[in-house]
């Protein structure tokens, strides 16, 4: 294991306070902090120490991949990190989005690679990205899409008349879904800023309190997006630390606000569906969705030794490990497959393999290589570990 160097990126939804605090720099930053990134993403990878001076991880993956990466992973996934590690520190709600599956995604890479008249491109890379987030604060976000019956039972109470066709596809249930969400999206751009105002200052009873506030909120900010009306029509999710949401491929969701450890596939493939200023395909995204009820998005971590937990995924571009040590249980151990990425969230920890060891404090970092054997922490704090997911 070796100090690992993360990336900070400086989106306008970011906090100005969770990163800094993380990491024991001044509070509030200069300017927004979004995410700081871990891995080897090629926009922005994070780097090693070498003589005093960076070197890329992906610099140090192409020259030694066998080592770095694995053979198994090398065979699996090329010479790449399938994955990224976040801290997402969202102040403001994030777009609307989905992702599409790994045959899609190949597909869609291919066709708008060869278009020489495409003005917008959907997918910049042939991968998947799956995610997952789990919160170590308070964290709302929205995922999946919730009951349409009860969809339809909210919309109907604002009381507005234009709604009617949306409430009408959303009581045929799942099969009106995909119905609902294009007419949304498809609103006249004329008339979606009168929609929302609607939408924003009408008054339903107590049963609807917490989705119209979520209205009013989102509203606010993007006054002329029917977003915010979609948006309505997913799981409202208010995490506490330790609980995840799982976001395979054509699941809908948008983080709120709040600070999560983020695992997803390295991908940027994004779809976008409201709550934004950027460019939503609406045939694209309705191609790539999927139209059916997520009843529980929240997935519970599961206990693996007495100071290891993991949240299971159906992938194996990933796997995340939570780590607690006290004066109770002051060590663990984690047998794990290919190169792995720890991160400190509090006290202090080190973590070793064959290859070496790193003290980690708040918001530090380590990775160790594929060969460096089972990867064992000690001290007294919270760690998460990210690897591949192949068993």
């Amino acid at each position: 294991m070796e100090p690992l160097h993360g990336r900070i990126r400086d989106y306008a939804w970011g906090s100005r306070t969770i990163l800094a605090q993380l990491q024991g720099r001044p509070v509030p930053s200069d300017g927004p902090e979004a995410e700081l990134w871990l891995g080897a993403h090629p926009g922005d990878p994070s780097t090693l120490n070498r003589g005093g001076a960076p070197l890329s991880l992906l610099d140090a993956f192409a020259e030694d991949p066998g080592r770095w990466l694995g053979a198994d992973v090398v065979d699996r996934f090329g010479q790449r990190l399938p994955f990224l590690l976040k801290v997402l520190a969202p102040e403001a709600p994030l777009s609307l989005q989905a992702h599409p599956d790994a045959e899609q995604a190949r597909a869609g890479y291919a066709a708008e690679t060869t278009d020489p008249e495409l003005t917008h491109r959907n997918y910049v890379d042939p991968y998947h990205k799956p995610e997952m987030l789990v919160a170590v604060s308070r964290f709302q976000a929205l995922c999946g899409f919730r009951d349409p019956g009860d969809s339809a039972d909210l919309l109907d109470a604002f009381g507005v008349p234009a709604l009617a066709p949306v409430v009408a596809a959303l009581r045929a249930g799942v099969d009106g879904l995909r119905d609902a969400v294009h007419t949304l999206l498809s609103w006249p751009s004329s008339e979606r800023a009168a929609l929302v105002a609607a939408v924003a200052d009408a008054e339903v009873g107590e049963r609807f309190a917490t989705s119209a506030e979520l209205a009013r909120g989102l509203a606010r900010r993007y006054p002329a997006d029917p977003g915010v009306l979609v948006a309505l029509l997913l799981n409202h999710l208010d995490l506490a630390p330790g609980e995840a949401i799982w976001m395979p491929a054509g699941n809908l969701h948008a983080y709120l606000y709040g600070a999560g450890v983020e695992i997803l596939a390295a991908s940027d493939n994004v779809l976008r569906g409201g709550l934004t200023p950027k460019h939503v395909d609406v045939p694209e995204l309705l191609r790539v969705l999927r139209f059916e009820v997520l009843a529980d998005p929240v997935v519970s971590p599961v206990q693996v030794s007495p100071a290891v937990v993991t949240w299971p995924v159906p992938v194996d571009d990933f796997a995340l490990h939570g780590v607690r040590l006290d004066e109770r249980v002051g060590s663990a151990r984690l047998d794990l497959r290919g190169p792995r990425i720890a991160l400190c969230l509090a006290g202090e920890v080190t973590v070793a393999d064959a290859a070496g060891s790193a003290l980690l404090g708040p918001g530090a970092a380590a990775i160790g290589r594929a060969d460096g054997g089972p990867m064992t922490v000690s001290g007294d704090g919270e760690l998460y570990v990210a690897s591949v997911g192949l068993r």
